[in-house]
């Protein structure tokens, strides 16, 4: 097999930021796995989950790590919690990064920080947008609208007005900026009893 140089593999590479194993075996069909274990251990690459790498510079990319989420675990997008505080509709920061996916539910953890992914029916993975970084890159986000229904879809805990309540939703946005005919419009295609319940008992709390 052949010798393939760490700058060789970073030129080509850098671009992408993270990338998967397949795409380097689509490069070069040689490409030693080992390679990817032994950057890791010399500091020069981040294992991001199997089969996803990235470069530590990317550490320093603003959003990057909100980046990764859609990329490495596909299809997803950004909503629940970590969407909520983006639009800031909630006063917490989160430290993890929730999605939503069609896939399984499950958790990824690496230097980039924490991912959970929430599993969803391929009917519901809708209303989310693609936000643009700084560097050009896209981030599948979910609007303001979709991310509440999200939340309280997969979290049937709140249900009481005292459950609403809360939540601590921004009063100003949910008054001034959140689009309740969107709301209402995804919260049909939900199709879902037990949700629009749960809506009728947040537009009481903040006035929808």
């Amino acid at each position: 097999m052949a010798n393939i140089s760490y700058l060789a593999f970073r030129e080509r590479f850098i671009k992408y930021g993270c990338f998967s194993t397949s795409q380097v075996k689509v490069w070069r069909n040689d490409f030693e796995a080992n390679n990817f274990t032994r950057w890791c251990r010399e500091k020069l690459l981040i294992r991001l989950r199997r089969g996803w790498y990235a470069f530590p510079e990317c550490l320093q990319i603003p959003d990057f790590a909100r980046y990764i989420a859609g990329r490495i675990y596909k299809p997803s997008y950004i909503s629940l919690h970590t969407a909520l505080s983006f639009y800031g509709m909630i006063p917490e920061g989160v430290v993890s990064v929730n999605s939503v996916s069609t896939l399984k539910t499950i958790s990824f953890s690496n230097d980039f920080g924490e991912y959970t992914y929430q599993s969803i029916k391929p009917s519901l993975f809708f209303g989310f947008e693609l936000k643009k970084m700084s560097d050009g890159r896209s981030i599948p986000f979910a609007t303001p609208e979709k991310a509440l229904l999200d939340l309280l879809y997969l979290y049937p805990m709140y249900k009481t007005e005292e459950d609403m309540a809360e939540l601590r939703l921004d009063e100003d946005f949910m008054s001034e900026e959140l689009n309740t005919d969107r709301l209402y419009d995804y919260l049909e295609k939900f199709d879902n009893k037990a949700l629009k319940s749960r809506v009728i008992t947040l537009s009481k709390v903040y006035g929808l």
